[in-house]
């Protein structure tokens, strides 16, 4: 094949490939300017700069010798000297190039191989940028395609112009799947890999089902109804919370359609997953006790500084409450996004005597008072010696059987108290060799910085090297089990962002990391749950 070939055909096989991948044409004819560059260097010599132009029109192509200006030459075969240069164009300055026209080449069979390996490199790599352009915006929506292969438990999905992969742990339990089943799934992510763009899929992702009933309400998918959370037990169970912006329209019904032809169709789309609907509230009290729906629940005590909420059943609904395996709860507690314990009656009303008497005892301890007095304070909803020594004097002072020179007595005496815990404290802390800096650190208290000294952190530094999950604790699967790892700072109630906070702060006191730094992950961090 010579570079003077029929340039007719040539356009048509750039314009055909291009059809053929979806891509620009102009790649296609870069790709072969490439190759014909690259087979030209093989005949003129390999560090010759050949530079090659093909008309994307008419075909016809042009040859080039470029030559780097210099002032003092290394490789004569690409680099000219500027006075050489300068006899052949007085305006030529070091760094321009000079191009000399070369006559065309023959092709030999080692060329045309070679051309062809850069071309479909080049073609490859198109088709892979065109195919990551195309879905990355695309990442939250549902896709329709045809199970085109199965590799170890993974589905290969043809969606037509690109192939996605549907993970064995994104698939829905004891569903089968076979080839050339038509399947919809959520694009669960969309990027860049050395192999090329990688498009995953799900259907066990919480949003698969927000979107199946986008699909089949069309009140959802008008905005008219919301649904604000929703958490599932894949191809088991799932609750959904919803909320409608039209108070003439109710979010169940809608949901559910007319004789459950609606939520039915998602059922059936999610192999069985029964599905509860839960009308949403502001009130996230309210709002847990109907996601605990179908059991009856007589009492909630909500801590929302610690998200946590206790929920008090009668003993003949703890079994129903809780739900087959914890199922019930576990689901609540996912959509509501605070923790949930659930006890009986009686078992509440022993945990309750059993608080009064450990703080009356604390507050007989602390103030030095009798088991009366004592539980006067604990009834009216005292609970540690910090709240009597900086509450206003009025609120103690209104106790029955309490005057003001009592409530100044019992306050000065939580105020020595206190005083005297602190210093113990601080001489507990020099002990441990605890360094000022993490003692005075702000949002950690006394308690706490002991609590992280004997476990060995000791400075502002050891904490900047603490994960979150080394102050509030994790859970793992340990052969079959759940295991649960304490964290340095669990019995302080301390929540994950607070944990992280710290943390962060302390990299900053010791120069890990700028505040520009924390908050460019922090953007990195909430694009990524927005994509989720």
């Amino acid at each position: 094949m010579a570079v003077s070939h029929n340039r007719l055909e040539l356009i048509q096989i750039a314009e055909a490939v291009a059809r053929e991948k979806s891509i620009d044409k102009a790649i296609v004819v870069e790709a072969l300017e490439d190759a014909m560059a690259r087979a030209a260097r093989s005949h003129y010599g390999h560090e010759t700069n050949i530079k090659v132009e093909i008309n994307p029109d008419t075909g016809e192509t042009r040859l080039w010798r470029l030559m780097e200006v210099v002032e003092e030459v290394e490789n004569e075969s690409a680099e000219i000297l500027l006075s050489d240069a300068t006899a052949r164009n007085p305006e030529a300055e070091v760094g321009d190039f000079l191009s000399d026209p070369l006559p065309p080449v023959e092709f030999g069979h080692k060329d045309a191989s070679s051309a062809k390996q850069v071309i479909t490199q080049k073609v490859r790599d198109a088709e892979r940028e065109r195919q990551y352009e195309e879905y990355k915006d695309r990442v939250g929506e549902i896709i329709s395609g045809i199970v085109k292969r199965i590799e170890y438990g993974h589905v290969v999905v043809d969606l037509g112009r690109s192939e996605a992969v549907l993970r064995r742990d994104q698939q829905l339990p004891r569903e089968a799947v076979r080839q050339g089943d038509r399947i919809r799934s959520y694009i669960a992510d969309v990027r860049r890999e050395q192999r090329g763009p990688q498009i995953f899929l799900s259907r066990t992702h919480p949003q698969f089902m927000a979107r199946l009933f986008e699909q089949e309400v069309p009140e959802v998918y008008d905005r008219v109804i919301e649904i604000k959370a929703v958490a599932r037990d894949p191809g088991s169970r799932a609750k959904i919370g919803v909320m409608s912006h039209d108070g003439s329209i109710d979010p169940v019904g809608a949901c559910v359609g007319m004789r459950g032809s609606r939520v039915q169709a998602v059922v059936n789309e999610l192999g069985g997953e029964k599905i509860d609907i839960v009308p949403w509230s502001d009130d996230i009290a309210t709002f847990i006790v109907n996601a605990l729906a179908p059991a009856e629940v007589s009492k909630v005590v909500l801590d929302e500084e610690s998200e946590r909420i206790e929920v008090v059943v009668p003993d003949e609904q703890l079994s129903l409450a809780i739900g087959r395996r914890g199922q019930n709860v576990r689901l609540a507690s996912q959509l509501s996004g605070f923790e949930i314990d659930i006890m009986t009656e009686e078992e509440e009303s022993a945990k309750r005597q059993k608080e009064y008497a450990v703080r009356s005892e604390r507050f007989m301890e602390a103030l030095d008072v009798d088991d009366i007095i004592a539980g006067l304070l604990v009834s009216e909803g005292f609970s540690r010696i910090e709240e009597l020594a900086y509450v206003d004097l009025g609120e103690i002072a209104v106790i029955e059987g309490f005057d003001e020179e009592t409530a100044e007595e019992l306050q000065a005496r939580a105020n020595e108290f206190l005083d005297k815990e602190a210093q113990q404290l601080n001489e507990k802390r020099l002990e441990l060799g605890v360094e000022d800096d993490l003692y005075h650190m702000d949002g950690l208290s006394a308690k706490m910085v002991i609590a992280l000294a004997e476990e060995g952190v000791k400075s502002v530094e050891d904490l900047a090297g603490c994960a979150s999950d080394d102050l509030t604790g994790w859970t793992e699967h340990v052969n079959g089990e759940k295991k649960h790892y304490e964290g340095m700072l669990e019995e302080f109630r301390i929540k994950p962002d607070a944990a992280e906070e710290l943390i962060n702060k302390a990299r900053r006191a010791v120069g890990w990391e700028t505040q520009a730094d924390l908050d460019a992950r922090a953007a990195e961090e909430e694009a990524a749950t927005e994509n989720a």
